[in-house]
């Protein structure tokens, strides 16, 4: 294993808890995670949300399940039929709003936790065909995991956990602007102080974990920003 520094690096990651290719990074960024001299901070972009959302209906449906056949065929992340039956079947919105608030309350209240617990909604919704645009449902699985303050926080949606929210999707596409980042899943590297800073080729993300180390403490596999 690449023998890491002792200074802090940080990854922003910026996601859509919606995004087929964010999930299919999932495990890249849990073995980053257990990574001494690593620290993630989840920024939630608000790609699928507000004008970025719609409604699921069988031609839209259709779409994402193709690109998300390609997505397990190329990464073996798995989707199943589960999922396709019981959310792209049926009729309902493809809105990450619900799962971006709950990240907000998951960050207020037990932050080292949030990203579990954004792995764990994605598997509610593509492996046991879960509908994650449904607040109802994501205070469901937030009480599965004991995660039961954030699921009260989710449950009553008050203006200041709404005004967080939207404040933290704002930061996260600002950072994207300043990047000069399109789409995600985009993970931006900081190093230390000062302009030590590149974003990690995706690509990365998805191959062996000994060359992703490498990419992520070195400036191998990163784009100058």
């Amino acid at each position: 294993m690449t023998n890491t520094p002792s200074k802090i690096t940080t990854l922003t990651y910026l996601l859509d808890p919606l995004c087929g290719w964010c999930y299919a990074v999932s495990p890249a960024l849990e073995f980053l995670q257990k990574i001494e001299g690593i620290k993630i901070n989840i920024a939630p972009t608000g790609l699928f949300t507000g004008s970025g959302a719609r409604k699921m209906d069988a031609e839209f449906g259709a779409y994402a399940w193709s690109n998300d056949e390609r997505i397990e065929k190329l990464t073996g992340q798995h989707f199943s039929q589960a999922y396709r039956d019981e959310i792209l079947g049926k009729p309902g919105q493809f809105d990450s709003g619900p799962l971006n608030t709950a990240l907000t309350a998951v960050a207020l209240t037990q932050p080292a936790a949030e990203l579990s617990t954004l792995h764990s909604l994605q598997h509610a919704r593509y492996v046991l065909g879960l509908d994650t645009s449904d607040l109802h449902v994501v205070v469901q699985v937030l009480e599965g995991l004991g995660q039961n303050e954030a699921a009260e926080l989710l449950q009553n949606s008050d203006a200041e956990l709404l005004t967080s929210t939207k404040r933290r999707v704002d930061l996260s596409q600002q950072i994207a602007q300043q990047l000069g980042v399109r789409g995600v899943p985009k993970v931006a590297v900081h190093r230390g102080h000062g302009l030590d800073l590149h974003v990690l080729n995706t690509e990365w993300l998805l191959g062996p974990r000994e060359a992703l180390v490498s990419a992520v403490f070195t400036d191998i596999g990163t784009e100058s920003v």
